[in-house]
């Protein structure tokens, strides 16, 4: 294999395992907005403490990997539910805007909580994968990459069989389309909407955990709902086979931005995206048309 080649199907297999972050970071922000039409800028901020309490539980307290996961996962499916049931859920029926401004809210309180309980310091934690990688035709692939991958692929498929298969899923999608409908059909609305927070919570915990040894625990975490939205928009708002295309594209677009284009094209690539996608293609590769004749 030629020397560029080689640097191309790094760049590829890395923008894979960065762009399968944004994408579950991307399918729990989808998962929430279907369900309730929020918007949760939050979102990021329960990935960021999902980070820091696995390093706290990892290094801090010595815990294995394995029961650290589920723990911290179970615990921000729990928090995401209560935010829901006991906050979102009072401005039920008011403008979108004041859902996006709760959740900013939100999203500052927690971020001030993890600066309270953990400090502000960067800090680290191994995975049983960390410092492994494999050779595959020339092209070396990091252990922690190909799990995050199988993960994030994974988390997908059983999300589609969920919400194809199982009258729980079904009756979510529903809900989603038609509220009142649903609920003239005894579906429990309020209470599945809160369950939709609480698996968005389970994702966003999962994608932090994973995220964390690929960069630092650090609150500037967060900063990767952005990236999520801009895949959002280009996968097409409300898909979530969308979300996963277009965060696969925007980790792409990224890795290779930083090669073949002038230097600091990489930090802008994912915005420039998300403009020229809003401007030449508003509903995204595979969002529907919603459009508005005026």
């Amino acid at each position: 294999m030629s020397p560029a080649l080689e640097l191309f199907a790094q760049l590829t297999v890395n923008g894979i395992a960065v762009g399968a972050i944004y994408a579950l970071v991307a399918m729990g922000v989808v998962l929430i907005h279907k369900a309730t039409e929020v918007l949760n800028f939050a979102h990021g901020d329960l990935l960021v403490l999902s980070a820091f309490s696995a390093w706290a539980l990892i290094a801090g307290a010595g815990m294995p990997f394995w029961l650290v996961l589920p723990l911290v996962a179970a615990g921000l499916g729990v928090l995401a539910y209560g935010m829901d049931a006991l906050i979102v859920r009072r401005i039920a029926g008011q403008p979108q805007f004041a859902g996006v401004m709760l959740t900013i809210a939100l999203a500052f309180m927690l971020r001030g909580l993890v600066q309270m309980i953990f400090g502000t310091d960067s800090q680290s934690y191994d995975t049983p994968w960390t410092g492994g990688s494999v050779q595959l035709f020339g092209v070396t692939i990091a252990d922690l990459s190909l799990v995050i991958m199988a993960v994030v692929f994974l988390i997908a498929a059983l999300l589609w069989v969920f919400f194809r298969k199982t009258r729980l899923g079904i009756a979510m999608q529903a809900a989603s389309q038609n509220q009142l409908a649903a609920h003239l059909n005894g579906v429990r609305v309020k209470r599945l909407n809160s369950l939709v927070w609480a698996l968005a919570g389970v994702t966003a915990a999962i994608a932090g955990i994973f995220l964390a040894p690929l960069t630092l625990v650090d609150t500037a975490l967060w900063l990767i709902t952005l990236k999520a939205l801009a895949a959002i928009v280009l996968g097409g708002f409300g898909s979530l086979p969308g979300a996963v295309l277009g965060g696969i594209l925007i980790g792409l677009i990224e890795q290779y931005a930083g090669v073949y284009l002038p230097d600091g094209f990489k930090d802008i690539a994912a915005y420039l995206v998300l403009i020229v996608v809003l401007i030449l293609k508003p509903n995204g590769l595979m969002g529907d048309a919603h459009g508005r004749r005026v």
